[in-house]
């Protein structure tokens, strides 16, 4: 019972948090962002130990190229930069990492470098589109998409799941998940998507968020499935212990971190359209 007290408390700090910042946006929700993508990034090398192989309790030079291009890519983010200067930080990193794994040779192999760029892109790069969507115009609103097509995709899939779930989705992945669970939590989002739409969206445009959670759905759950394969190939059960009862920020943001430029591609070109 104790720790469900500290799952639901830990919840609703997370929500509190979150939504002020979803709300503020600005310098608030970049730091947020900035703060969860380096401890999630942190929590990826470590899963994946992208560690030299004399296995230093310290990081060794791979991991610090790849906090410091995250957080130079965050820098150019938040002033501004476009795609072409984003794209230049995430070069600069892979020559970088290039240039540690020959300077540091045989330290390193090469699956750790592949491993330590990718973390860049899956935590940092992805993560950073929920500040993107949210500093487009009417992004305030688009924003939210983020989470409903991930965390209320995830209930009404866990909820239909438990009532109606018979088919196996991914035994081998994840046992408890199931096919109805899944087109539940489809279902459960675009129906979600379509009343926040209607309600809070742009004008005329409902459909929009609703087949945003509809499709959003469908790759939050491929993000969630490709978070647990992460951990199963490298004998993990949780990815931290940052956030009590939850785990830690790929834990929670698994779903999310995949929504996020979804999300941000779909409302530009339904909403441009």
């Amino acid at each position: 019972m104790g720790g469900f007290k500290i799952r639901v408390l830990s919840s609703v700090v997370l929500v509190i948090l979150l939504g002020s910042a979803l709300w503020v946006g600005g310098p608030y929700l970049w730091l947020l962002l900035l703060f969860a993508s380096m401890v999630g990034l942190f929590e990826f090398y470590r899963a994946v130990r992208v560690q030299g192989l004399r296995q230093k309790k310290r990081p060794d030079l791979l991991e610090a190229v790849g906090y410091a291009a995250c957080f130079f890519y965050y820098v150019v983010l938040y002033q501004g930069g476009k795609e072409r200067e984003l794209l230049y930080v995430i070069v600069a990193s892979l020559i970088l990492m290039m240039v540690a794994y020959v300077l540091k040779f045989p330290d390193f192999n090469s699956n750790q470098v592949f491993q330590a760029f990718f973390g860049i892109i899956y935590v940092c790069v992805m993560l950073s589109f929920v500040y993107l969507t949210r500093m487009e115009e009417g992004g305030r609103s688009t924003v939210w998409m983020i989470f409903i097509g991930s965390w209320v995709s995830d209930t009404f899939a866990y909820l239909v799941g438990i009532l109606i779930g018979k088919h196996k989705l991914a035994p081998k992945l994840s046992p408890k998940k199931s096919v109805e669970g899944a087109i539940g939590g489809v279902a459960g989002a675009a129906l979600a998507g379509l009343l926040f739409g209607h309600f809070w969206g742009t004008e005329g445009l409902a459909w929009a968020y609703f087949l945003m959670g509809a499709i959003g759905s469908v790759i939050s759950q491929i993000g969630d499935l490709t978070a647990s394969a992460i951990k199963r190939n490298h004998d993990i059960k949780d990815y931290g212990t940052l956030i009590p009862g939850q785990g830690g920020i790929l834990d929670r943001f698994d779903s999310v971190i995949i929504m996020a430029p979804v999300v941000y591609i779909l409302s530009q070109l339904m909403f441009n359209a």
